[in-house]
């Protein structure tokens, strides 16, 4: 089962102004995590050097068992035309499964995360709500070991981030270590744990 292992991370980009320090934490496998704190305490960038793309200024991160690290942007990104269930075939298929295999575990995939009905819509036509859930989607289909959902609630409605929210408790199931910078104190409390980076 996948495994990161944080000791004493912390980062600045100016000496003297660190924007967390001394960071420790295992992030296992079936858990969902909550970064939180204020704006600018540094969840993007602790999202960022967990997805390799910035080196932290102080400590480590180990990674064990971790095949791929998946990114889900603040704001969805798909192929307008290209159905929900083709955003889900294809990384199935791109991991060996054939046509007719990765459509049946996509259409189960899509039901977990209630777009079955949004299936055979093109990507264009999703709402916002959908179209987050299916970027969850997504990354379970893509087989990531590390999934790094940013801010996935900031632009939509109560009701809308009600229902991502019940999508990201969900991925709890799949062995996947899930790591969520939020703002949204209900988006928090639908995770397993929290790491804040409020003053230490």
């Amino acid at each position: 089962m996948p495994l990161v292992v944080l000791s004493h991370l912390s980062h600045a980009f100016r000496p003297g102004h660190p924007l967390f320090e001394d960071l420790s934490a295992h992030l296992a496998a079936d858990q969902v995590y909550a970064v939180t704190g204020p704006s600018g305490s540094g969840k993007t960038t602790l999202l960022g050097i967990l997805a390799g793309w910035i080196t932290a200024t102080g400590g480590t991160v180990e990674y064990r068992d971790v095949r791929r690290v998946q990114w889900v942007f603040q704001n969805p990104h798909g192929v307008s035309r290209r159905t929900a269930l083709d955003h889900v075939v294809i990384p199935f298929i791109a991991q060996g499964f054939s046509r007719p295999q990765a459509e049946i575990l996509g259409g189960e995939l899509l039901a977990e995360f209630g777009l079955a009905d949004v299936a055979l819509s093109p990507f264009g036509s999703l709402s916002g709500g959908e179209a987050g859930r299916l970027m969850l989607a997504r990354g379970i289909a893509a087989g990531s070991g590390l999934l790094l959902v940013d801010e996935p609630t900031a632009q939509l409605d109560r009701g809308t981030a009600d229902e991502v929210n019940r999508s990201l408790r969900a991925l709890t199931d799949h062995g996947v270590i899930v790591v969520i910078a939020t703002h949204d104190p209900q988006t928090a409390a639908m995770c397993t744990d929290v790491i804040s980076l409020a003053v230490r």
